[in-house]
């Protein structure tokens, strides 16, 4: 399956400067490039973004760029920490500043859990639903310790991360596709309300 021009946005949703989720997402981001394929790495500890407020989200600085960072993906890996059983509040917010860009578009969840992370992950899965989204028919917890400061896991999650990066190279290609197919056509669809 082709790939060419697949543009993959990786989302860090920790706001830790030792954060275990930073290191996963830096590895899958690793994996994107060495394949060929484009990836944006937003770490929400490096580009803060201000509290939603849906009267004055648009007016921060840098938020026009960063919108179109997100606009151009079509995939989003996003990496969150389990906080008691949810996403972290960087996440939270990023996905309440970025929804209507979601739309048709493939999600892969990563959660740093020290259980399963499945609350975690059926709270992005739910949010991809609301933002008529797609996502991954699974998600990659862990709850291994990681050697951040010289990118140490074990073998088992490398595999584990490699078949995520496989899949979204395949299932991103086929959806941006057929997003950009739906946009450009005529026919019914949920996609039809995005047409410009």
């Amino acid at each position: 399956m082709p790939d060419q021009g697949l543009k993959v946005m990786a989302v860090v949703g920790s706001l830790n400067k030792n954060a275990v989720t930073r290191t996963v997402l830096n590895y899958v981001a690793s994996q994107f490039r060495v394949a060929g394929v484009q990836v944006d790495v937003l770490d929400l500890l490096g580009e803060p973004l201000a509290l939603f407020n849906p009267d004055s989200a648009h007016a921060a600085e840098g938020f026009e760029q960063l919108k179109k960072r997100v606009e151009q993906a079509d995939v989003y890996i996003l990496g969150s920490p389990d906080y008691h059983g949810s996403i972290s509040s960087a996440m939270k917010n990023f996905l309440d500043h970025f929804w209507q860009e979601f739309a048709g578009k493939l999600f892969a969840t990563i959660v740093a859990s020290h259980e399963k992370g499945l609350t975690v992950t059926d709270q992005l899965r739910t949010v991809a639903r609301q933002c008529y989204a797609w996502t991954l028919p699974y998600g990659i917890s862990f709850a291994e310790k990681i050697d951040v400061k010289d990118d140490v896991m074990s073998e088992s999650l490398k595999v584990r991360l490699e078949m995520m990066v496989r899949d979204v190279r395949v299932y991103g290609a086929i959806l941006a596709e057929q997003r950009r197919k739906d946009l450009a056509g005529s026919e019914p669809g949920f996609m039809a309300r995005h047409r410009g």
